[in-house]
């Protein structure tokens, strides 16, 4: 499995022939290659993690997008999260259009687009012809990824489908089926992503490149079939799950300890999802998942795909089956065989305790007379830098890997991220990443509830208590009051969101 190695300022704008041992050149592109694509540019502005009533500053992305029916072109979610606006461009750069979101899957990372206005649209996708999908590649069959320079010339790389598993390409813990190519790359415009084709139809989409060992990373036909299909109905719900988490068998005691015979595979189920198709279909923590729907898992996880070979046992849930599927799974309980049914569902991403994603959404926070709360997110604990899941605080860490400790406690995990020095602060000024239990002798369950337990105890001195050894401080009213009023007027717009 590869995972992204390049930043999101140099992916693929950035495959520069020197990262490469021996780059081979490219060969020229079809000449109506160009009529079946068009430039995307994006412009980003995500909200800041630490000034949760602010945005970070924006970034601009390109990429070359490819036409899938009419007025319609399909990218990568990265190219949409956070946008503040999207835009076509004709491959030539003469024509251009805003374009708008038809529909999104940021854990599959795909994006389906189309123009903002339909008069817009009619002159830009004049006289183009839209992509057909391909059949699903095997390894060892080559595959196309185009590229368009600046001046209009159209590249075409040839690379050869190296392996086939079901890995992460942007959201971490959201695995799909995806193709590693083995292509040089070469630097050239509008590459952040570039369709990848096979005889001339299209294959995938390329997500990131690992210009060390020369591997593209390209999202597979099935998952991008898929998407396309069910994007079709108007109405995108989006990929199923089980709704639980697994561990390996390898270990000889764990296996004694679960009554695993030898000849048995089979993962461990380490945590069932609140609300979820697991739960709902009376799975429990510790019981073995030994196949799905009639496939074989061995202890690593794996079973043996038809076309494919070894995959993740992941894929049967999420890249074969549709919410609302039935499907038949085997158990080992305590030693003892089980069949039992379970109806797909999809896990809506606000529904977890702590997200995997915030995009397009404003931070909810609350600002109390200096102290910062805010609920915990994947992209708070990211903003700790690159090796976050080693240097974020460990309470934050438990809470995010293990969030079946909270869930019957809270809706969100509500923490005080930061302190802005502040009269009504002193002495606290150093206090950061606290997991809020009470407030004014009130459970706290999501942001909303914070807010209600202040506002409920006006003109009182308000307790804070917190997870970490029952740690307790103090907030006079009055005084938070006042400056509450005086960050209002240095520019903080508002003190609170809870949307």
């Amino acid at each position: 499995m590869f995972r992204r190695l390049l930043t999101a300022a140099v992916l693929l704008t950035a495959c520069h022939p020197a990262l490469a041992d021996e780059p081979a050149a490219p060969s020229p592109a079809p000449l109506d290659f160009k009529a079946s694509v068009v430039r995307l540019n994006s412009t980003l502005q995500a909200w800041s993690a630490g000034q949760p009533w602010e945005k970070s500053p924006p970034s601009t992305r390109r990429a070359l997008a490819a036409i899938i029916g009419p007025q319609q072109v399909i990218t990568t979610s990265e190219m949409v999260a956070d946008a503040t606006y999207l835009e076509f461009e004709s491959p030539d750069g003469t024509r251009f259009a805003p374009a708008k979101v038809i529909a999104v899957d940021y854990e599959a990372n795909l994006a389906l687009l189309g123009p903002a206005s339909a008069e817009d649209g009619a002159k830009l996708f004049a006289n183009t012809t839209p992509l057909e999908i391909a059949p699903p590649s095997a390894i060892g069959e080559s595959l196309d990824i185009y590229q368009i320079e600046d001046n209009g010339v159209a590249l075409r790389t040839s690379g050869t489908l190296q392996s086939i598993d079901v890995s992460s390409t942007f959201l971490p813990g959201h695995n799909f089926l995806t193709y590693m190519v083995k292509a040089s790359m070469q630097s050239a415009a509008s590459s952040y992503t570039v369709p990848v084709l096979q005889h001339g139809k299209l294959a995938g989409l390329l997500s990131s490149y690992n210009s060390k060992d020369q591997i593209c990373d390209v999202c597979a036909t099935d998952i991008v079939a898929r998407f396309i299909k069910a994007a079709a109905t108007g109405k995108y719900i989006g990929f199923p799950s089980l709704g639980v988490a697994v561990a390996f068998t390898e270990d000889p005691l764990f296996r004694q300890w679960l009554k695993l015979p030898d000849d048995q595979g089979g993962v461990y189920i380490s945590a069932v999802r609140k609300g979820g198709a697991a739960e709902a279909a009376g799975i429990k923590k510790g019981d073995v998942l030994l196949a799905f729907d009639g496939h074989q898992i061995d202890r690593r996880g794996y079973f043996q795909h038809p076309k494919y070979g070894s995959l993740g046992w992941g894929h049967l849930a999420r890249g074969e089956r549709a919410v609302g599927d039935v499907v038949s799974l085997a158990l080992m309980r305590d030693g003892r065989s089980l069949e039992v049914k379970a109806t797909l569902t999809r896990e809506e991403e606000q529904a977890r305790l702590v997200p995997n994603y915030t995009f397009d959404r404003a931070p909810n926070y609350l600002v109390k007379g200096g102290f910062i709360f805010q609920e915990l997110s994947l992209p708070m604990l990211q903003a700790f830098g690159e090796d976050w899941n080693a240097r974020a605080p460990l309470n934050l860490l438990d809470a995010y890997q293990n969030p079946e400790k909270y869930q019957d406690r809270a809706e969100r995990v509500i923490f005080l991220s930061g302190v802005i020095p502040t009269p009504a602060t002193v002495g606290y000024e150093s206090l950061r990443n606290l997991i809020v239990r009470k407030v004014n002798g009130k459970d706290i369950r999501d942001m909303k509830g914070l807010i209600a337990a202040f506002k409920g105890n006006l003109g009182e001195l308000h307790s804070i208590e917190f997870d970490e050894e029952k740690f307790t401080i103090y907030l006079d009213e009055a005084g938070s009051a006042s400056v509450d009023a005086q960050l209002l007027q240095r520019g903080i717009p508002r003190l609170y969101r809870a949307e």
